[in-house]
């Protein structure tokens, strides 16, 4: 994103955050020079280093949603994991902001609360400038960055939605694709870490590898495309140049590609419904020679079942099941979980918790404070110990 923004003179950077990176936060501040830093763990900053003169630091939550809230912002970017986003992104829809996000947990367990205020927005703006204007819709609110929700977004600029059959998530079906079910036992934190086309951070690149990321996906999509989970595939595409793709009722499928470079859909967010120049390459299709495609195997990696099935049952589910996610994948990343283990967590935790909580007392709708009990509830029930 930083890349992104650098090369082109029209952006201003208002502020800039993090969790505990410091250091990073610091070298960002550097180059962008913003108003302000937030970081979420005030016991780091002294790692951020001199930061440009004017350039003030705040720390904690409340920060990180003032600073989301800013009134003079045009759009705020969400790079982040985890619930700690869910709260800003809130604040800045709730504000009138722009959001452009990569974080699936605003979305896979927060989508209830998040696209009301989306939609809301957009029938506000139609209302006010028509139809046509690009904030009309809840996609010019809420921007997915992800490649694949950007792909789905692209396909369906001035389509309308009745025109929609099928919508079709791609998958790179990441390092283990051809691993039988006796050799994915044995696999090991740095041989999942070796995805063979994107160069992310750890926990994705885990989620690739067990599909699970495709789950949470398929969640996402849809509460950015009011689609039924019934009409939302998943195909497995090893060379990652077909990004995803939009089925019509007349037969016609569209799909966008693209070498496998976020800066592409970064920006595409950011400069949503105008096109600029891009330091990504175009694809070269005669290189590429050939485009390959395949079902999931959901025996070997049961993980994009488990969603999917989450995401039938509801919010409860699927914040259980991105909760669950995160405790499984630092488990298996430390040592304590092994690459099976992670779909047997998942499973159990959406079992347990997907109908509110073990008595199914709880509100059918969780609201922001709910999603966090529920987070660091599975945090603390799954943290040690075997998954049966």
């Amino acid at each position: 994103m930083v890349e992104v923004i650098a090369r082109d003179p029209s952006f201003e950077v208002v502020g800039l955050a993090t969790g505990r990176n410091a250091r990073l936060l610091g070298e960002q501040a550097r180059r962008l020079r913003p108003d302000v830093v937030v970081l979420a763990d005030p016991g780091v900053r002294a790692g951020l280093g001199e930061l440009p003169p004017g350039t003030r630091v705040e720390s904690g939550a409340e920060a990180l949603e003032a600073l989301a809230a800013r009134p003079e912002l045009d759009i705020v970017v969400v790079g982040t994991g985890g619930m700690v986003s869910l709260r800003p992104v809130l604040a800045a829809l709730r504000a009138g902001t722009v959001v452009a996000t990569a974080n699936k947990e605003t979305l896979v367990a927060g989508g209830h609360l998040v696209m009301p205020l989306a939609r809301r927005l957009a029938a506000g703006r139609a209302a006010e400038a028509g139809p046509a204007d690009p904030l009309a819709a809840a996609l010019g609110w809420l921007r997915p960055i992800d490649s694949e929700h950007s792909a789905i977004w692209q396909c369906l600029v001035g389509e309308a939605p009745a025109a929609i059959a099928r919508l079709i998530l791609t998958a790179s079906g990441g390092p283990f694709l051809d691993l039988d079910a006796a050799a994915l036992a044995r696999v090991t934190p740095e041989q999942a870490l070796r995805h063979p086309t994107w160069r992310m951070g750890a926990k994705i690149t885990i989620d690739s590898a067990t599909l699970a990321n495709k789950g949470l996906e398929v969640i996402e999509a849809h509460w950015l495309y009011d689609a039924g989970y019934e009409a939302i595939d998943v195909v497995i595409h090893p060379q990652s140049v077909i990004h995803s793709a939009v089925l019509f009722v007349d037969g016609s499928l569209k799909a966008q590609l693209g070498t496998p470079d976020m800066r592409l859909p970064i920006q595409y967010a950011l400069t949503h419904p105008h096109r600029r120049p891009s330091p990504a390459a175009a694809p070269d299709l005669v290189a590429i020679a050939r485009l390959d495609f395949r079902a999931p195997d959901e025996a070997r990696f049961p993980a994009l079942g488990i969603a999917r099935e989450a995401g039938r049952q509801g919010p409860w589910a699927t914040a259980a099941l991105i909760a669950a996610d995160e405790v499984a994948v630092a488990r298996f990343l430390g040592g304590s979980l092994e690459f099976g283990g992670i779909p047997r967590l998942l499973e159990a935790a959406v079992t347990r918790y997907g109908s509110g909580g073990e008595a199914g007392m709880r509100p059918t709708e969780p609201g922001v404070a709910e999603l966090l009990d529920l987070e660091s509830e599975i945090a603390a029930r799954y943290a040690t110990g075997d998954v049966a």
